[in-house]
């Protein structure tokens, strides 16, 4: 049992005391000032291949619609 409470002294103690330093590490490194433009384009990612949408105001438009008429197909 000695090994054992050696471990659970240790764990009790300083090794919360490591993870705990290991998240605020983590923390600053995740929000360090000069690692902006890297964050602003992983935030950007989702949105690159977006195309615009239709506004339906070209002359040969498929998508026209008037609620009067229906869909125009062409």
């Amino acid at each position: 049992m000695e090994t054992y409470t050696f471990l659970r002294e240790f764990a009790d103690s300083w090794f919360l005391v490591v993870l705990f330093g290991f998240f605020i590490g983590v923390w600053i490194f995740a929000f360090w000032p000069s690692l902006q433009p890297a964050r602003d384009d992983a935030a950007s990612i989702p949105l690159r291949d977006d195309k615009a949408k239709c506004t339906g105001s070209c002359e040969s438009c498929k998508a026209k619609f008037d609620f009067m008429k229906g869909l125009e197909n062409g």
